[in-house]
């Protein structure tokens, strides 16, 4: 009778383990998905997160190469030439602009008087005498051994009155730095003659209307020595070279307007002309014939 309560004691207790060892496995795989389910919805209804490889690959381009439209560009420096025949209108009209330029500088005003004397045309400039009357000869200081020479300058009087010259001849004396005297026609444009003295003001000029160059070989020029005449320029000239070898050697100005090859360098050959501005202009088929005004078809550029 005792074994038969322990058989049945033991069955029960196997019986009751067995339904407690259940609800643990039930309980487990319950809490496990629910660790796996997001809260709203089944694991069916969300589907799993996934990280596209193009878009990783543009995210990195992005970070190491910033947008153009939220960068702003910067400008490569642009590389930059200098032209021996600058434009007039890249260049404005001042001191700085012509580098070759004497006493007379472009953009700068004088202040001085003006006297009047019977002129031609020729004078110290070594011009021949010529119809245009509307000429002048220039102080010394101003003259700066021929450097003024052909140079075109407007007047301006007090009264409001102008005239635009041309630089044929040199006053020395009693011309102070900063006269001008004019030719008795030029000088009426401005005041009444018998005025005899007006103050004045002036400055360098480009005119519009202007032939081209001409050349000239001084009488007595060979090709063992030469002059050489510039005449007909628009600006003033500050140099003139001649072909030497594969070179350019540049010649002297003498007082009257000559540029000299003492030894007979380049007499005959290509000539180089050079304004105050820098443009240059190269002359081939001069003839090395003396006292002969020689048309080169070319001209320097307004101012």
């Amino acid at each position: 009778m005792h074994r038969r309560w322990l058989f049945i004691a033991a069955a029960g207790a196997l019986i009751v383990a067995s339904l407690i060892v259940g609800l643990l496995v039930d309980h487990k795989a319950d809490t496990g998905n629910t660790e796996a389910k997001p809260a709203g919805g089944t694991q069916a209804d969300v589907p799993p997160a996934t990280v596209s490889p193009t878009a990783s690959v543009s995210a990195t381009e992005t970070s190491a190469k910033p947008s153009a439209k939220s960068t702003p560009r910067k400008e490569s420096p642009r590389a930059t030439a200098t032209s021996a025949k600058p434009s007039a209108a890249d260049t404005p009209r001042t001191g700085s602009a012509a580098p070759l330029a004497g006493r007379i500088r472009p953009g700068a005003t004088y202040r001085g008087v003006a006297t009047f004397y019977d002129a031609d045309g020729s004078g110290a400039c070594m011009y021949d005498a010529s119809g245009d009357v509307m000429t002048a000869a220039m102080n010394s200081t101003d003259y700066e051994t021929a450097r003024a020479c052909g140079a075109y300058v407007l007047v301006r009087a007090a009264n409001g009155a102008s005239i635009t010259v041309r630089i044929t001849n040199e006053c020395p004396g009693d011309c102070a730095p900063g006269q001008i005297d004019l030719s008795a026609e030029a000088f009426a444009k401005l005041a009444q003659p018998s005025a005899g003295k007006i103050p004045i003001t002036w400055s360098l000029s480009s005119p519009s209307a202007a032939g081209t160059v001409s050349i000239r070989y001084k009488t007595g020029s060979s090709r063992y020595w030469c002059g050489i005449q510039v005449i007909g320029h628009r600006n003033p000239v500050a140099r003139l070279e001649v072909r030497a070898g594969s070179g350019w050697r540049q010649l002297t100005r003498a007082e009257y307007n000559y540029f000299i090859s003492d030894d007979g360098s380049g007499c005959g050959g290509a000539i180089r002309v050079t304004d105050i501005f820098g443009e240059q202009l190269t002359l081939n088929g001069v003839a090395l014939t003396a006292n002969a005004v020689q048309s080169t078809g070319a001209q320097f550029a307004k101012r």
